[in-house]
């Protein structure tokens, strides 16, 4: 009888061991489970995450390559507008170093002429009248010139070719009234008539 209790309460222990064994493993697959879901959960937002990061990162260099692309156009039209600019400067500047050379060799000729000793007396005194003339002219061009520039006219040069006068003018248009003011200060400082005046713009 007593070999009977004791064998019936092995069978029990035997049986609540393995009731208790299953309920831990029961409880561990769960958790396994759970785990292996938590896991594939944070994979997506993982993977979303560098989906997004991507996509923002190709939005913001394709952001980049039009910014980068406009300024490109913009620095070459800066560049365009400078180097026309530069040109037109060197233009004016240039025309009026070539004209200054053209008076220099002019006066230093007549120049010559005086201090030879076997010119005339005439020729001489031709000679001193045209060294006049052309320091004169050169007085009115750089007046006419500085007064341009006061009008708003920058860059402008005077060219005197006998009785005719050219006048080139930087601008995009000129209006009547800035016409006839150039007129009125070549006409005015230059003595000649308006007929003699030819205006052009650059």
């Amino acid at each position: 009888m007593n070999n009977f209790k004791k064998n019936q309460i092995v069978v029990y222990a035997i049986a609540l061991m393995l009731v208790v064994a299953g309920y831990l493993n029961y409880i561990e697959n769960d958790r396994t489970v759970e785990i292996s879901s938590t896991t594939q959960n944070q994979n997506t937002n993982i993977g979303d995450a560098t989906l997004v990061s991507n996509n923002e990162v190709e939005e913001s260099i394709e952001t980049n390559n039009e910014e980068d692309s406009s300024e490109a156009e913009n620095i070459e039209i800066n560049s365009s507008v400078e180097t026309n600019s530069q040109n037109e400067d060197e233009y004016f500047a240039n025309s009026k170093i070539e004209r200054e050379k053209m008076y220099s060799q002019m006066l230093e000729t007549y120049q010559k002429m005086i201090e030879n000793t076997s010119i005339s007396e005439e020729q001489k005194s031709i000679a001193t009248q045209e060294i006049k003339r052309i320091n004169d002219t050169k007085n009115a061009i750089m007046i006419c010139e500085n007064l341009i520039s006061i009008k708003g006219f920058i860059n402008s040069i005077v060219l005197a070719n006998g009785e005719s006068i050219n006048v080139v003018i930087e601008a995009n248009e000129l209006l009547q009234e800035e016409i006839a003011q150039i007129q009125n200060i070549i006409t005015r400082e230059m003595n000649t008539s308006i007929e003699n005046i030819h205006i052009m713009k650059k």
